[in-house]
């Protein structure tokens, strides 16, 4: 696959917790966990498991900081 996002983190899926229709998917990064939002729907197509290497893909526009 490829994709035009420059923010990609590689790691490894730690948590994965359904809710009614998204579930939170926490990929360790090296000590850090980054968490995704995504559809149920998408977990079940990508049949992600904890314990497998995934990607965190971050749309950098969407990035925010407050101080």
């Amino acid at each position: 696959m490829k994709i035009s996002a420059r923010n990609q983190i590689a790691g490894k899926i730690v948590e994965i917790v359904k809710g009614a229709t998204t579930s939170h998917v926490g990929i360790d990064i090296g000590g850090k966990v980054i968490t995704a939002s995504i559809t149920n729907e998408s977990v079940a197509d990508m049949k992600l498991k904890v314990g497998e290497h995934a990607t965190a893909i971050i749309k950098a526009s969407d990035v925010m900081v407050g101080v």
